[in-house]
């Protein structure tokens, strides 16, 4: 890390950036240990590919619904005070897991990640806007690309925990022979897969509870010329009128939906490929599908590092704009190339996905000045993308086959409209800086 890029009027802001940078591996850590809980749940539970998605319902409908809010409250207060409250509902919702075990019923648990991603969403209304203002406005969208780097990194913890202490110790009995279980057989494996199941989420409450502490204590700096007033409509007004910023969110929303859909269906493309053209049993394709996952954000991650350091050279709404189309093209190879070269595509797009978003943010809020908590909401909001998206691409999923073709390749179309949409705004902000 460069001082150069976290600092400003001579002070040095980085152990605010380095404590806000790991609440980012934080977020991502949530993420990416829930995306493979759609095909956990449906199986713990006896559901369908759409019932399963409810999951991502959850998850990211708290975003939608907390991130005005956290907006008014980080104006009213501080990015710091945001900051811990973000962290005391994450811990809050993670450790609510284990009331929801004791249910025994599938929607406490929706409740539960609800509870979570609304800390989330003050998370991220609060850190992302303050990660860009701990420096110049030229250096902005390099300074988040670079604590957004450290993402993918939780994103990385979040799938190896998934498989290795939740996939590889559930009941190995797949979803068919489940079916045949009497009330009282089923019962008895649903509540120890349950108890596998919510122990890293206990972990990490206990995790973030020692987080909350630490920043807590250290002193963060605040912005000397913050203004605690909330004019809610003029401010929304004013931020909408601006058309980089309204075509933002709507890429924002189109880019949450794809990563979601690509981190999470890869599951059921990979179960799909390796049951039928290898023979393999529903748990094992399952777990090596999750390989692959894994391997997607690996390149994620490095590819996130490299744009970071291209950006000293390419304009950003270029290089995102090329980035897209590169990942159009993947997942044209997704549905048309059926069997492993079509699983390779699709990790691939986790290449060109790794600069979007914070991007897509940075250009969004260039220039905003206090306008930005809001319009960090707004952007934020747009990560509803991830909850709208995915139960449709699920839906496609539960038709079987589409078109002579299996439903599970054609419902990749719909993460393709949402790279088009990106395309399209990386095109027409291609001399922001």
């Amino acid at each position: 890390m460069k001082s150069s890029i976290i600092s400003k009027n001579g002070v040095s802001y980085l152990l605010p950036f380095i404590l806000i940078t790991m609440c980012f591996a934080l977020w991502g850590f949530a993420n990416d240990i829930t995306n493979p809980m759609v095909k956990a749940f449906s199986k713990i539970f006896r559901m369908s590919v759409s019932e399963g998605a409810l999951v991502q319902v959850a998850f990211y409908g708290g975003y939608f619904a907390m991130a005005f809010p956290a907006a008014m409250f980080i104006r009213k207060y501080s990015y710091k005070a945001g900051v811990l409250l973000g962290l005391g509902l994450y811990a809050v919702g993670a450790l609510a897991f284990f009331p929801a075990k004791v249910t025994g019923d599938y929607y406490p648990f929706l409740l539960a990640y609800f509870v979570m991603t609304c800390g989330l969403s003050f998370l991220e209304t609060s850190c992302n806007p303050y990660i860009l203002s701990m420096g110049s406005e030229e250096t902005a969208t390099r300074r988040l690309n670079l604590a957004q780097a450290f993402n993918p990194m939780g994103s990385l913890l979040g799938m190896y925990v998934a498989m290795n202490f939740i996939q590889n110790k559930l009941n190995p009995m797949d979803t068919a022979e489940r079916a045949q279980l009497s009330p009282a057989e089923f019962e008895a494996i649903k509540d120890s897969d349950l108890s596998v199941l919510i122990a890293p989420y206990l972990t990490i409450g206990i995790v973030i509870m020692v987080m909350f502490l630490v920043i807590w204590l250290v002193r963060m700096p605040k912005n000397a010329d913050q203004s605690h007033s909330i004019d809610f409509i003029p401010t929304l007004k004013r931020i909408f009128s601006k058309k980089k910023y309204k075509y933002g969110v709507i890429a924002q929303f189109f880019y949450v939906g794809a990563q979601i859909m690509c981190w999470t269906f890869v599951i059921q493309y990979g179960t799909r490929i390796f049951m039928e053209d290898y023979g393999m049993a529903e748990k094992a394709a399952e777990v090596l599908s999750q390989k692959y996952n894994i391997i997607a954000m690996i390149i994620f991650c490095a590819s996130r590092f490299i744009c970071t350091f291209a950006l000293k050279y390419v304009n950003p709404g270029k290089l995102m704009a090329t980035l897209s189309a590169v990942a159009i093209a993947l997942i044209l190879g997704v549905i048309f190339i059926d069997g492993i070269f079509g699983l390779y595509c699709l990790v691939g797009v986790s290449a060109c996905m790794s600069l979007l978003f914070p991007t897509i943010y940075g250009i969004a809020l260039t220039g905003m000045g206090e306008d930005a908590k809001f319009g960090a909401a707004g952007l934020i909001m747009a990560i509803l993308g991830g909850s709208v998206l995915p139960p449709l691409q699920a839906a496609i999923i539960d038709c079987g086959t589409l078109f002579g073709m299996p439903a599970v390749n054609v419902s990749f179309v719909v993460p393709l409209i949402s790279f088009i949409v990106i395309v399209l705004y990386g095109y027409s902000v291609r001399h922001e800086k």
